[in-house]
């Protein structure tokens, strides 16, 4: 039997989470949707709510415990695609962006520096609006995640 394929979500403040379920749906792969309040799930048992403590970090530390090849991660946090690159997950932004070995370091890095422009006010505001073409790649980006672990041998929950 091989390892079935899982998602983990990065649930807070995360925009695509319904394309999330309809592209597990469609492979029927599990989901867990991981955040550190309470948030509504389809009731789906592919589908499992996963609260943790509101420790700083809680949520990243979970989802990275479990990350390694044959999970696909769904975040937009540089250091937990980060964490999550380094144990051999695929890791995927809601913008459909790919996080990679040959991409985080440099996500990274200008994660970073925006940090600190920020921190001196040389910069202010935050990332482009969330659109339709961003929904679009990220649908894209998960389907093909998806039929690459398959085709490397991952499976199905049993």
């Amino acid at each position: 039997m091989s390892q079935a394929i899982e998602i983990y979500v990065d649930a807070d403040a995360c925009p695509v989470k319904a394309e999330v379920y309809r592209v597990a749906e469609r492979h029927r792969v599990k989901v867990f949707v991981v955040a550190n309040s309470f948030m509504a799930v389809p009731n789906d048992p592919l589908i499992e709510r996963v609260v943790v403590s509101a420790g700083f970090d809680a949520a990243d530390d979970w989802i990275a415990e479990r990350a390694k090849r044959g999970c696909i991660v769904i975040t937009a946090d540089i250091p937990l695609a980060h964490r999550c690159v380094s144990a051999g997950a695929d890791v995927i932004g809601p913008t459909g962006r790919p996080f990679t070995e040959a991409s985080i370091g440099m996500a990274l890095a200008t994660r970073n520096l925006m940090e600190d422009l920020r921190a001196m006010g040389d910069v202010s505001g935050g990332p482009k609006p969330f659109s339709a073409k961003d929904r679009s790649a990220f649908l894209s980006a998960l389907d093909l995640a998806i039929v690459r672990l398959k085709r490397a041998g991952f499976g199905q929950p049993e």
